[in-house]
């Protein structure tokens, strides 16, 4: 669906030149919501407006669906962003229009028949959940339901992909969960790809499919949600997530414990975080053990489980715990 080659974009003159991307390429499927997460000044904003051309390369290709934008001609490219939606941090609609016509305003640019634009204003209104404000003007609107009139606009004229730069940043916790429940809904109700850049892991964590951590202009991790959160690899990446061992770790180190042989953290993913996977093994070795740091949470919608766990006996006996949490898919790792 979308499939950048080789990007870079660089800004300046001869004398000083700024490269704010450096021979990116990323490729997303048709109907995932994929997430890009960096710091800022890693290239975020300047890659999600690549992609409809709002910046222009300096170098490389541009696909989406099917197209590469970069050769096509000034009225061939307005063409193909009608099909590309695009949600913003500050929301950007008209100040002195009503809810209506900012959702409206799309298809009047393009001439569409009035009655065609009541209906399907009329419908996205429903959609996002604005049915009684649709009088009403921004500045009588709260920060989430400014987001949910710039959604409908971007939906006005039904994408292929929908861009969401930040969408959520300039909003609380609570309303920004009821803005990815509702991007999540259209995804599945319209199958639409969405791309969410955002410097925020919860946000990734709640919606996403597959995440890319871009820093400094270049992707150094892509993955599954689920890989990529429980198990990073880039130092980048652990900045952004909560690694739920470390305050085990430490409490561990300032201890004296000379009995502990080992100190593990154990990851349970799926069906297994609710299973007594870990109480069935210790009866079996006969091993004993303490639980330093705990946490069970869903990663869009698959649950899992993390725990840094102290284990006490024979080496041999340790050796086989972790053996056998092995075997019954555990993810298993030896902190110290």
């Amino acid at each position: 669906m979308i499939e950048l080659k080789g990007i870079t974009k660089t800004y300046g003159g001869k004398k000083t030149t700024t490269t704010a991307l450096s021979g990116l390429n990323l490729t997303i499927g048709k109907g995932e919501i994929f997430g890009v997460i960096g710091h800022s000044g890693a290239g975020k904003s300047t890659l999600i407006r690549c992609i409809n051309l709002l910046e222009r390369p300096t170098e490389g290709e541009v696909w989406v669906n099917g197209i590469e934008l970069t050769n096509l001609s000034k009225r061939e490219l307005q063409q193909q962003r009608r099909k590309i939606g695009m949600i913003f941090q500050h929301f950007n609609l008209l100040s002195s229009a009503t809810v209506y016509d900012n959702i409206a305003f799309p298809l009047t640019l393009i001439g569409t028949p009035k009655a065609a634009i009541a209906e399907k204003v009329n419908e996205l209104l429903v959609l996002v959940g604005l049915e009684e404000h649709q009088s009403k003007y921004p500045s009588q609107l709260s920060g989430g339901q400014k987001q949910r009139v710039g959604i409908a606009r971007a939906l006005a004229s039904d994408p292929d992909v929908l861009l969401c730069d930040e969408a959520t940043s300039a909003l609380d916790p609570q309303t920004t969960d009821s803005i990815l429940k509702l991007l999540l809904d259209i995804n599945q109700k319209f199958g639409l790809t969405i791309l969410l850049i955002t410097h925020e892991m919860h946000v990734i964590q709640s919606i996403c499919d597959r995440v890319a951590v871009i820093h400094q202009g270049g992707i150094v991790e892509e993955g599954p949600v689920t890989e990529t959160f429980l198990k990073p690899k880039h130092p980048v990446t652990r900045e952004f997530i909560n690694r739920e061992g470390e305050e085990g770790v430490k409490l561990a180190s300032s201890v004296p414990h000379p009995e502990w042989t080992r100190l593990v953290k154990i990851t349970f993913l799926g069906a297994k975080t609710y299973e007594s996977v870990m109480s069935q093994v210790v009866r079996e070795t006969g091993v004993n053990f303490a639980i330093l740091q705990g946490t069970i949470s869903t990663i869009k919608d698959v649950p899992y489980g993390q725990l840094t766990v102290s284990f006490e006996g024979a080496s041999a006996d340790v050796d086989r715990t972790l053996a056998l949490l092995k075997e019954r898919d555990l993810d298993v790792e030896v902190l110290e």
